[in-house]
């Protein structure tokens, strides 16, 4: 998890293997989906992407139909990074990235509050990253 791009010889090396061994036990974790795939962790602050908000929504329907159509429409917006049904006083959870506060104001009002069936939502911005395991340039 901490170096995706460490060559087979490295990591036969780490973990006390030959080449050939350690090659294929990495093919069955992949072939089992424990592994399920291989990414880069970006400096968002660089890339003028550093404003994160949590927002807490609340749908009018719960049924089955309307929680499908809330799925397919939540992962076309492409500032929502995460959502997350919630056991709990709330339905979703969502991790929100925009450049800034007027983007995410834009993000909400445009395209957030437009999901189907969002009665409310309430917004927690984040004022400082502590631990993000997905993030390396805190």
């Amino acid at each position: 998890m901490q170096d995706a791009r460490i060559s087979l010889v490295d990591l036969a090396n780490r973990v006390g293997l030959s080449r050939t061994p350690c090659q294929l036990r990495l093919k069955r974790l992949i072939d089992d989906g424990i592994i399920l795939g291989f990414h880069a962790s970006l400096n968002y602050k660089h890339l003028g992407m550093s404003h994160i908000a949590f927002v807490e929504l609340k749908l009018s329907d719960t049924r089955e139909p309307a929680l499908r159509e809330f799925k397919k429409a939540v992962r076309a917006v492409k500032e929502v990074e995460q959502c997350h049904l919630i056991a709990g006083p709330f339905d979703y959870l969502l991790k929100v990235r925009t450049e800034n506060i007027d983007a995410y104001r834009a993000t909400l009002a445009e395209s957030i509050s437009r999901l189907p069936y969002v009665s409310s939502t309430s917004t927690f911005v984040v004022m400082e990253a502590v631990k993000d395991d997905n993030y390396s340039a805190l």
